[in-house]
């Protein structure tokens, strides 16, 4: 059995923890692109994940109550969000896309969870939407999947 979150706290060090590295692994990404609107779009990404991480600061700093408005987060076992590959500096594009596209999956998935399991309106609100950005960039990279990787000759 894996590890579960002990407390709000935990969850929302996870998170932010997340959105800091995905910030940094859009940004190197985007400085690897030979497309300039590929490359735009992972920098577009990287400014949303910084986005996520200070909502997430932001519940975290009392900005909004959480206390008894979040329940159940010592349900959630961490190794379901986490995903097992780790980003290489010679990653090829295709594969980078793949981590990409499991790494939103995995984003999308805990903040829809943390949904279930907020009790205040606006925190679950504020987790539906950072679920529903998690799903857009994935379908994103799926596009950029089928058009760069599965292109025909």
């Amino acid at each position: 059995m894996g590890r579960k979150f002990s407390s709000v706290e935990d969850v929302l060090d996870f998170a932010i923890a997340n959105e800091i590295e995905a910030n940094e692994f859009y940004t190197e990404l985007a400085g690897r692109m030979k497309n300039p609107a590929m490359a735009g779009v992972f920098e577009e990404f990287a400014l949303e994940e910084l986005g996520h991480k200070a909502k997430l600061e932001a519940v975290k700093a009392g900005e909004f109550v959480i206390g008894e408005q979040l329940g159940g987060v010592e349900n959630l076992e961490i190794a379901d969000y986490m995903v097992d590959v780790e980003p290489k500096p010679d990653m090829d594009y295709a594969d980078a896309l793949v981590l990409a596209m499991k790494k939103e999956k995995a984003a999308y998935r805990l903040y829809l969870d943390l949904a279930t399991v907020a009790e205040a309106k606006e925190l679950t609100d504020l987790f539906l939407m950072l679920a529903q950005e998690e799903a857009r960039h994935k379908l994103r990279f799926e596009i950029e999947y089928d058009d760069e990787v599965l292109k025909e000759d």
